[in-house]
């Protein structure tokens, strides 16, 4: 029961934070591969641009096609990148997810 409980808060919390943070930090051997070209649509009035990206997703790299997101006053998107990493004996890489910061 407390399994099916947490189950379901998670996924509430995912959804009410929407797809710029659905995806947590990721850790995995497996570099992604090269970005993507997208053609990035005409500017929308009050939204930024939030580039696609490689996700990791049950075992193998699924590209995230860029989307539209609304923008924030005061601050600015910071895209998911993959972040190639050092722990003791291990190599790997690190997904950081897309996310909000504050301008200035």
């Amino acid at each position: 029961m407390r399994k099916h409980l947490f189950a379901i808060a998670v996924a509430a919390a995912v959804i009410v934070a929407g797809p710029a943070f659905a995806q947590v930090n990721v850790f995995i051997g497996t570099p992604p591969p090269a970005p993507r070209v997208e053609v990035v649509p005409a500017p929308r009035a009050g939204y930024v641009w939030a580039p696609g990206f490689w996700r990791w997703e049950n075992g193998h790299h699924v590209w995230a096609e860029g989307r539209w997101i609304e923008g924030r006053r005061g601050q600015h998107w910071v895209p998911d990148h993959w972040v190639q990493y050092r722990d003791g004996n291990r190599d790997g890489w690190r997904h950081d997810g897309g996310h909000w910061d504050r301008d200035g």
